[in-house]
């Protein structure tokens, strides 16, 4: 009788049973590839296609890589120790690095200076990047336009000095009138400035602006990569605030203000970059006084600024029309100017919402900077299409160079890429 009551109760246990590991194709590896390369049957097929052709590839490309040529004063010498193997002629890079970086005309001794200028790049760009740093350091962030001014073309140290004395005069004067109109705080600015510099000149003698200086070097003797990212760098940073005021400017209630605007937008970007070069180098000079010689790279500069200045006031004016009339409404509401209301609400939310269009505009305008090379300013393809191919002893290396130029290119424009995912995700506080 207890045997049967015994086996007839239910068993209860007293302790929980340890978690199984999943399936292994529920997974790891295996539910990725599942899931992602071979999910239906047309996913399947694309997959396998994409291995063969990228097997393809790469079984051509590899050999090529590996079996390169690094050390080898020509290309007649380097396919000579290649014996009709494939093979790449890196050498081409070992040899010509320098040109590559700096130009061809570019003093070897003074290397150091576009070097250390651009390492100090990265400190006068963390602040602004990466806005949780001490804002201490925006003061170099200020200060290093003057200093790379001067670390890359060297010459007297009165013409930064002059340059930061007429941005601060301008700055003071952008402070003491911004209140009354944003427009006329601005062109102040600018007209301050340009009397600074202006006034500094006379005032100067040219005794003292070549006593002690570093060792000069032209706008002309520039090239190589550090061309295209002094182009890229000077031309995005400026053209950002100028593209804000052009935005701002074609909301404007002011009619006249307005339709500058919006002919000078329409005018730019119904026009080539190229032509615009063009125009730099033959007819910018025209508008200037006769015994003005206003250096290329300026030209230059003004031309690649105002085009992209255009393209990113689009950009901004549609994440003005993104937000909604309430953020207006709201700035009315506390009693805020104009200028109060864009600075604080209006334009922190229309700039996080044009991040994506910004980017795109400077990663093009960063690889438009090689246009340069058709009105004869030897940037990295310019080197490449001129001076090196020009050579006897390199006459024919195509893939190597421009491969090599491609690599360049790409690590900055990802590097743009990827801080500006990093940014959008940084600011993304709305609810969802």
């Amino acid at each position: 009788m207890s045997d049967t009551h015994s086996q007839s109760v239910a068993f209860v246990r007293t302790e929980d049973v340890p978690p199984a590991p999943p399936p292994a194709n529920a997974t790891g590896p295996v539910k990725w590839i599942k899931d992602n390369l071979f999910a239906t049957p047309a996913n399947s097929v694309l997959t396998v296609i994409a291995l063969l052709v990228i097997y393809m590839v790469l079984s051509g490309t590899l050999p090529w890589v590996f079996n390169g040529i690094w050390d080898s004063p020509s290309l007649a010498v380097c396919r000579e120790m290649l014996n009709g193997e494939s093979g790449a002629c890196f050498a081409v890079l070992t040899e010509r690095w320098n040109q590559l970086l700096f130009g061809f005309k570019y003093p070897s001794d003074l290397y150091w200076r576009p070097a250390l200028a651009f390492a100090l790049l990265f400190v006068a760009a963390a602040p602004v990047l990466f806005f949780d740093l001490p804002r201490k350091i925006l003061i170099f962030t200020g200060l290093y336009p003057f200093i790379a001014y001067y670390l890359i073309w060297g010459g007297s140290i009165f013409t930064p000095l002059l340059a930061l004395a007429g941005f601060v005069a301008g700055g003071y004067v952008y402070q003491r009138f911004v209140k009354g109109s944003f427009a006329v705080g601005f062109f102040g600015a600018i007209a301050a400035a340009v009397l600074v510099w202006t006034i500094g000149g006379f005032i100067i003698p040219s005794s003292e602006i070549t006593e002690g200086a570093m060792q000069s070097v032209q706008s002309r003797d520039l090239g190589g990569f550090m061309l295209n990212m002094m182009l890229g760098v000077t031309c995005v940073s400026l053209s950002l605030p100028i593209g804000i005021a052009l935005a701002l400017g074609r909301q404007s209630s002011m009619p006249i203000i307005k339709y500058i605007c919006v002919v000078f937008i329409e005018f730019i970007r119904g026009v080539p970059l190229i032509t615009l070069l063009f125009v730099a180098s033959v007819m910018l000079s025209y508008f200037f006084p006769p015994e003005a010689t206003v250096d290329l790279f300026l030209r230059v500069v003004i031309m690649i600024t105002i085009f992209s200045a255009a393209y990113i006031a689009e950009v901004v004016r549609g994440g003005l029309a993104a937000l909604p009339k309430g953020q207006y409404e709201a700035a009315d509401s506390l009693g805020l100017d104009y200028t109060q209301a864009m600075r604080l609400i209006i334009l922190p939310q229309a700039l996080k919402i044009s991040i994506p269009g910004i980017v795109n505009v400077s990663v093009g305008l960063f690889k438009d900077t090689t246009l340069v090379s058709v009105i004869s300013m030897f940037d990295m393809v310019g080197m490449i299409r001129g001076p090196i191919l020009a050579s006897t002893e390199w006459n024919g290396v195509y893939w190597e160079l421009f491969a090599f130029a491609a690599l360049l290119f790409f690590i900055v424009c990802y590097g743009i890429s990827q801080y500006s995912q990093w940014l959008e995700r940084r600011l993304a506080t709305d609810h969802k």
